[in-house]
Order: structure tokens, then C-alpha cells, then sequence
């Protein structure tokens, strides 16, 4: 019972005091494309990423989240890019599941540095089920109608600079504020509860340095900020070595600490895990969050496949 209310009250307080709603990844640096749509064809080899997330292990109800993406460059000198996603997240009764596309346009500013703008446009359909809920009272009016297949549309827009060593990016997934449930004010008992998607502001950074011949060093951030919300801080350090091996950590501030590893199992395919242990109350009902990232990098035929980018 007691993980019912602590979900209960979770569920509630995400989504009426407009913290931060969009899905939390540890491997964020493998997932550019949900939040920044310049970041489509920037590899210049068509891209396919799958990852599964399940957060706050042994909570009841707690959040699921998977992610498909695909990516390509399109045109004869390769300057734009076409990519589709699908973003899957659960938490206790409610489901949501965004459909998105994106495209990107690309200066090319030299041999090695381009610098790209990216718009997505899509749909996110969301469901809720009251039933999920221990209720206290099973006739609160505020629970008395499910959300089903509620349909709210999505456009958003990034920019993204990369070299073969360096990538910066900004990016805004949803300009709409959507309101989920009925609309109505918290005080009419005869309405459910309003919830509004705050805007999210992405900025993304991260550079390869090659320490030897056979270890590579990236450090990598991510800032997220939304209205209503403390600015949140993501830091990580990943080390790849010989092409193949790749080990790092991170901190979320004031969140969580990350453990990450990968392997490049050959040049079209990589595989990803990641563990984070919660700094806040939570992981007292917790036993901390895991991930798990899979790509796969088709080269054309007469392409020629040097060491796998490491971003």
C-alpha cells in the first residue's frame, strides 16, 4: 500500500506543479536525436538507436521508458538529414507515446565542422487509467473519467555544431505548451486536473580528446531547464579504449550518480548499459535505475569505415 501512495503522490506532484516531465536517460550522449532534431544525418551514415529505461527498480508503478530512433543524410552532397522516432513512457497509470519526425539542414563550414539547424514536428498520445490507483475514495470525481488516446501535437526545433572531436547543441523539443486532462480550474471538483508540458531547454556539449594511441577521453554535459523546475546539470567522463571498450560515470546534480560501459562489437553495432543510484529519498524504495542502449551504423558499399565516431 504504502508504494501505491508514494506513487500516488509522485504521479500527482509531477504533474501539477509543472516539474520536469520529459523522460530522464543516463546514456543521453547516445540519444542526441529526441532532443535536438540537427543532430539527424550529422554521423553521414544511416543510424538506428533503441533504448530501454527502467527507473527506480522495485517502486511500483515506477517510470518505463523506451526509445526507437532512425536516422539518415539525405541528398547528393549529404548537407541534410531525415530521422523518426518513437518515445514510449510509462508511470503508474498513465502511458504516453510520441511519434515524431525530424529534419535537419547542414552548413558545411570546413573539412571537418558543420553546423546544422533542425525542426521536428509530431504527435504525443497520451492515456491514463485511474484504475491503476488505490483511491481513497472511489468516487473523487477526479478520478471518475480515464484519459484515452488524448492527442497533442509536437514541433520543436535545434541547433547543432559538431567537428570530428567536438559537438555543441540547443534545443527546444516542444514549443506547444500542452495541457493533458480537461481543462478547468483545480478548485471545480466536476473537472479532472489540469497538467501543462512546460517548454524544456536543452543545451548539450561534449569533446574527444586522444590521451594514447588506444585511449580516447570525452567529457560531456547536458543542461536541461524548464519553468517551474531547478535548472538540472548532467556531467559525465567516458574513456574508449582500442576502438572497442568504452567505461564512464556521471553525476546528475543533486540527483543521482551514473555508472556506464559499452562495447563496439564491430563496426555497425554498439551496445550500452547504465546504472544510476539515487542521492534523493527515493532510492530508500528503490534499487536504482538501468539502461540499456543497442545502435546499429549501416555504411554504404563504397564507403570507407575508419574507427567508429565516439559521439
Amino acid at each position: 500500500m504504502k508504494y501505491y501512495i508514494l506513487l500516488l503522490v509522485a504521479f500527482i506532484s509531477v504533474n501539477l506543479s509543472f516539474s520536469q516531465q520529459d523522460p530522464q536517460y543516463t546514456q543521453y550522449m547516445y540519444n542526441t536525436q529526441i532532443v535536438n532534431p540537427a543532430y539527424v544525418g550529422s554521423k553521414e551514415t544511416l543510424g538506428v538507436g533503441l533504448l530501454y529505461r527502467t527507473q527506480w527498480v522495485g517502486f511500483d508503478g515506477a517510470p518505463k521508458t523506451g526509445t526507437l530512433t532512425f536516422n539518415t543524410p539525405i541528398g547528393e552532397l549529404k548537407r541534410m538529414g531525415l530521422g523518426f522516432s518513437i518515445v514510449s513512457d510509462k508511470i503508474g497509470p498513465s502511458a504516453e507515446t510520441n511519434f515524431v519526425v525530424d529534419y535537419s539542414y547542414s552548413l558545411v563550414l570546413s573539412e571537418i565542422s558543420r553546423l546544422s539547424f533542425g525542426i521536428k514536428a509530431g504527435v504525443d498520445i497520451l492515456d491514463v487509467d485511474y484504475n491503476k490507483l488505490n483511491i481513497y475514495d472511489d468516487y473523487d470525481p477526479q478520478f471518475e473519467n480515464n484519459v484515452d488516446k488524448k492527442l497533442q501535437p509536437q514541433i520543436g526545433a535545434g541547433i547543432y555544431y559538431n567537428t570530428d572531436k567536438l559537438y555543441l547543441g540547443l534545443s527546444v523539443p516542444n514549443f506547444l505548451n500542452s495541457e493533458h486532462y480537461n481543462t478547468g480550474s483545480l478548485d471545480d471538483v466536476n473537472v479532472n486536473a489540469v497538467a501543462i508540458e512546460r517548454l524544456h531547454y536543452f543545451f548539450i556539449a561534449g569533446y574527444v580528446f586522444d590521451l594514447s594511441e588506444n585511449v580516447k577521453f570525452k567529457p560531456a554535459t547536458m543542461f536541461k531547464a524548464v519553468s517551474g523546475a531547478p535548472l538540472q546539470a548532467d556531467v559525465s567522463a567516458n574513456f574508449l579504449f582500442n576502438e572497442k571498450f568504452t567505461l564512464g560515470a556521471a553525476y546528475r546534480w543533486d540527483a543521482a550518480f551514473s555508472g556506464m560501459a559499452g562495447f563496439q562489437i564491430n563496426n555497425n553495432m554498439f551496445i550500452g548499459m547504465g546504472y544510476d543510484y539515487q542521492t534523493t529519498d527515493i532510492q530508500a524504495y528503490s534499487n536504482g535505475s538501468y539502461e540499456i542502449f543497442l545502435r546499429f551504423d549501416v555504411f554504404n558499399k563504397t564507403e570507407r569505415i575508419l574507427t567508429p565516431r565516439f559521439f
